[in-house]
């Protein structure tokens, strides 16, 4: 029951911040990159706003309603402080927590949606063919990870840039996730293998074989229905990994790129911003702060669900 009580705890957390995330995301796309250099550059936490809203309204729009709409969005821009460009960190943690939930969400749809296939084939193929799909997935896990995404990010990214019309932000979002869900297929697969070669030779597999039925039509109605809770158990303990990847990648460089934030753009930020002479915690304290608990809220997620479809657990569903 302590497991369930965990999941439901980190799925209501990660539920409101979502929640509010999406609602601020109209202004989030507005403010964070707004810079002030006069007055707010590396300014501590404050409830008091220090930037001021109308150096960045137009006339046209201080006479419309956009004005009501910039000023009740300006009241939370120095809650987090401000960076070393005078930009908000509220808002930029709204914006990067959203962008690595996208991206550890898209990853593990990939990881997954590669590695069933991938598995499920070999196991029901078997011979050679079985032998040559493992024997590719054993040179991938002999292959370091961070090489392999550096190598997808170099080949994809001018095709997905230009591809998408020039929009360099969202072909770095893309290319990202389709290089963490293009290296963390392989557990995936042997997973599925395991229980697609435990089921292959079940009676109600060999039943539809006797009917006539072929080789995808049973895999697609009778093996891979009873793999779903693998397959979400999987999944949810791939959403964190693919999180902390991309943290990884992004503060090694060579993620998310300014102006656009992510977790680990802006841990990789604060680092910087700390040192023995003057330290801006706030610039390290609330990145961090943010991932950890994102990723410990999937973790308990994660747990809950693969003790609720376990058919050996003794927990039962979540209740």
């Amino acid at each position: 029951m302590s497991a369930h009580r965990r999941a439901i705890a980190g799925a209501v957390f990660l539920m409101s911040l979502t929640g509010v995330g999406m609602l601020a995301l109209p202004v989030a796309m507005d403010w964070h990159n707004v810079q002030d250099l006069e007055s707010a550059v590396r300014h501590p936490p404050s409830w008091t706003p220090v930037m001021a809203p109308g150096r960045f309204l137009s006339p046209r729009d201080q006479s419309s309603h956009k004005e009501l709409v910039w000023r009740l969005a300006h009241r939370p821009v120095s809650w987090f402080g401000h960076d070393d460009l005078g930009r908000s960190l509220f808002y930029r943690l709204v914006l990067g927590f959203l962008i690595s939930l996208a991206i550890g969400i898209g990853s593990a749809a990939l990881a997954v949606g590669i590695g069933t296939s991938w598995g499920a084939v070999a196991a029901y193929a078997g011979g050679r063919t079985d032998l040559i799909l493992m024997r590719i997935v054993d040179v991938l896990y002999g292959l370091p990870y961070t090489l392999v995404a550096i190598l997808l990010e170099i080949a994809l990214s001018g095709p997905l840039t230009v591809l998408m019309g020039e929009d360099s932000k969202a072909a770095q979002i893309v290319i990202l996730f389709l290089a963490i869900g293009g290296v963390s297929w392989p557990t995936m697969a042997r997973v599925v293998r395991g229980q697609v070669l435990s089921l292959r030779h079940q009676p109600f597999v060999e039943a539809a074989r006797a009917l006539g039925a072929g080789p995808l039509h049973i895999l697609r109605r009778h093996l891979l229905p009873n793999l779903v809770g693998t397959i979400v158990v999987y999944a949810s303990l791939v959403v964190p990994q693919a999180i902390l990847q991309e943290s990884f990648l992004s503060f090694l460089g060579i993620g998310i790129q300014q102006p656009l934030p992510s977790l680990g753009r802006l841990a990789a930020d604060g680092v910087h911003a700390v040192n023995t002479f003057v330290s801006f915690w706030w610039l390290l304290v609330f990145p961090c702060g943010m991932l950890g608990l994102t990723l410990l809220a999937l973790n308990f997620i994660g747990d809950g669900l693969r003790d609720a479809l376990d058919p050996k657990s003794s927990a039962g569903l979540l209740s």
